[in-house]
């Protein structure tokens, strides 16, 4: 549900008033397509050609793969897992209480209202999600027709690690914040960079001629966007994205506060 509410949102689509006059089989085999399309987001590599959801094309009337969501897939990501914790894990709580493991403490955090961190739930890729049993859904800020939940956005939701980048650079060719700034604002737009923050080298720096600067050279910067849309729009589908600016060359991918935090 979360898939096609992010599907839906997304790419301006509608499919599940659509997908209401289907019969069981039919929405079992878009269930399925919208598994690929989250199980994707996972992968090494962007999907090959023949891993298509021609069902979900169909009812959104809009030429939609594995590669184009694959493309997107660090907004899809932060869009999902938006879903996961502000609708679903609401609006189907009963549902979880069933599913989760009965030695969980869901019950008891239930009567007192409190949310239930679930770690790694339904689904690796998007992390932990809050539950928050026992909601009324038509008395509170969730209400579906007082806030649109099509009128949603991910980047508002964003937080600063989902919006960041990892960028390092070669030794002996240091780039300093401005020459980062601009590179990426040129590039991708001028309002883009909300900042950029440098680990610098604790030994001297010499260039390619052996020539020494006398002070410490960045190697590493974490590069903070103002959406995540901009970091998919950065990497193209790719893990690593080799760049060159004023001859030195400038890898990036994306942040991950675990290792590089």
């Amino acid at each position: 549900m979360a898939t096609w509410f992010w599907l839906e949102d997304f790419f301006s689509q509608n499919i599940i008033s659509t997908m209401l006059a289907f019969s069981d089989p039919v929405i079992v085999a878009l269930a399925n397509e919208a598994v690929l399309c989250f199980q994707c987001l996972d992968f090494a590599q962007q999907p090959n050609d023949f891993s298509q959801i021609p069902l979900t094309a169909e009812v959104m009337t809009k030429d939609i793969s594995l590669q184009i969501i694959y493309k997107h897939r660090y907004s899809a990501i932060t869009g999902i897992k938006n879903f996961l914790t502000t609708v679903c894990s609401r609006v189907f709580s009963d549902i979880l209480q069933q599913v989760l493991p009965s030695s969980s403490s869901y019950s008891f955090i239930t009567k007192l209202r409190h949310p239930l961190i679930i770690p790694g739930f339904p689904h690796p890729t998007f992390g932990s999600i809050n539950v928050m049993p026992d909601i009324d859904v038509y008395n509170n800020h969730l209400s579906l027709c007082s806030h649109g939940l099509w009128g949603w956005n991910a980047n508002c939701i964003a937080t600063e690690n989902e919006r960041t980048m990892f960028i390092t650079f070669s030794r002996g060719f240091p780039v300093s914040q401005e020459e980062v700034k601009h590179f990426f604002t040129k590039n991708y737009g001028e309002n883009c960079v909300e900042g950029v923050y440098m680990n610098y080298d604790k030994g001297n720096s010499t260039n390619a001629n052996g020539d020494n600067y006398g002070q410490q050279q960045p190697l590493y910067a974490r590069l903070v966007l103002d959406s995540v849309a901009t970091v998919d729009r950065i990497l193209g589908g790719e893990k690593i994205q080799k760049f060159k600016s004023n001859g030195k060359h400038i890898w990036a991918r994306k942040f991950n506060p675990t290792k590089d935090g």
